[in-house]
């Protein structure tokens, strides 16, 4: 689902999708260190820039993930994450990933998140 926004200053779409992580405490803990801000692959910030994804935050509760994804205004979300997926060294970090994820070493980014739809949000 995605959901227009608008801030003090900018309008733009929110994405929240889900992921489930393996139980496995040490792949949990090593899937946490992958994304630290100087371990995270250049090229991989870099292809999530380009498409048109201006923030993204991503959040643990057990083996579920919970991704928040801000974009530019006019993002085409299918249109993106087919170009995010032939982005450089963008299969490498997904089937590198995969293997902490319940999910297939050949499933896209898009593949593996499954879109969310929210229910409540506090009015103005």
């Amino acid at each position: 689902m995605e959901y227009k926004e608008k801030n003090s200053h900018t309008d733009y779409k929110r994405f929240c999708k889900t992921l489930e992580l393996r139980n496995d405490p040490e792949l949990i803990a090593a899937y946490k260190r992958v994304h630290a801000d100087d371990v995270l692959w250049p090229e991989i910030m870099q292809g999530i820039r380009e498409v048109g994804i201006i923030d993204m935050e991503i959040y643990i509760a057990g083996t579920r993930l919970f991704m928040i994804m801000d974009t530019v205004p006019d993002f085409d979300h299918e249109k993106a994450m087919a170009e995010l997926a032939e982005k450089p060294r963008q299969k490498e970090w997904e089937a590198y990933v995969s293997s902490f994820q319940q999910t297939s070493a050949n499933a896209t980014a898009d593949e593996k998140w499954q879109m969310i739809e929210r229910i409540f949000k506090l009015p103005y």
